[in-house]
């Protein structure tokens, strides 16, 4: 009798190509997946797995079984499900990903609408949206929220996930209280921004990127910002009137004292939101019940500022 369990290794080992990027991925150690490979072997009664001392690829009998194995475990959630769809009462444990913005934007309407449910036991992590598509595919989590600013991510999407687009999220532009951009009846102009102290996330973030982007088309030489982890970080210097930012209007949903936000003119930088969920699980009662509070707090999220 094949394990499952081990099945769901296998599978991982075939998208990641070896023993220690399976383990980073499902949180083992290599010694751990490689036991636990070898004994599939012993239950399988055929190599899966051509080892040398550095490396291991799949046999063909490996190659096989790893496209067996996403079948199955497929066929397995889907039977979980429709056993969990035969009562309408949503139960059990749900575990959601997000992004921090988004975590912290939808948490409160997450935890409103939610507890409506005694049954369901919610969990709500904190990650980057990568990891979070990962996590999905191998069944550590049931949603995961992602963020994609190249409008791209269900084009790229396995046939074994769906995609759910829940909001648009524009760029803005932050300043302090009582700086001259924070008027709201004054008009922004691009050309100005160069001669303020910017502050943005690291080279490689996202968010990072989009705001060089922005500085890209402002004219002249660009700005170079100082460079902070977590945009609430940078936000709380902008509200200390340490300098100016731009950060996806998200961010802002916690209602950060002390700084203004504004449109920028002319800029269609944005990056779109998605729930991510394996389509075998849409239909248990627990996921479609958090689905629909997870549509309800992108819809219903406010950002505290005069032009939104």
């Amino acid at each position: 009798m094949l394990e499952v369990r081990r099945l769901r290794l296998l599978a991982e080992f075939a998208r990641r190509g070896s023993i220690a990027a399976t383990a980073a991925a499902l949180g083992y150690t290599p010694s751990a997946v490689s036991q636990q490979l070898s004994a599939l072997e012993r239950e399988a009664r055929v190599p899966l797995l051509d080892r040398t001392a550095r490396s291991a690829e799949l046999t063909d009998a490996g190659r096989r079984l790893a496209a067996r194995a996403e079948e199955i475990l497929t066929l397995v959630e889907t039977a979980e499900a429709e056993l969990s769809a035969q009562s309408d009462t949503p139960t059990g444990r749900v575990v959601v990903t997000a992004f921090p913005t988004a975590a912290v934007a939808f948490a409160p309407a997450l935890a409103r609408g939610l507890g409506e449910h005694p049954g369901l036991a919610f969990v709500l992590r904190q990650t980057r949206p990568a990891d979070g598509i990962r996590q999905v595919q191998n069944g550590e989590v049931d949603i995961a929220l992602v963020d994609d600013w190249t409008g791209k991510v269900p084009e790229k999407s396995p046939a074994a996930l769906e995609f759910f687009h829940l909001r648009r999220d524009p760029l803005v532009l932050v300043v302090p209280e009582g700086h001259p951009l924070s008027d709201p009846e004054r008009p922004v102009r691009l050309q100005e921004l160069r001669e303020e102290p910017w502050m943005a996330a690291p080279p490689g973030e996202p968010s990072r990127q989009a705001v060089d982007r922005l500085l890209d088309s402002v004219g002249g030489a660009r700005p170079v910002p100082w460079e902070f982890e977590g945009l609430h970080t940078i936000l709380s210097l902008v509200a200390r009137g340490i300098g100016i930012t731009a950060v996806p209007a998200l961010a802002l949903a916690a209602g950060d004292q002390g700084v203004a936000v504004r449109r920028i003119p002319e800029c269609t930088l944005a990056r779109e939101v998605y729930a991510v969920t394996r389509t075998a699980s849409v239909r248990r009662p627990s996921v479609a019940v958090t689905l629909r509070a997870i549509y309800a707090a992108a819809r219903d999220v406010q950002i505290v500022a005069p032009e939104f």
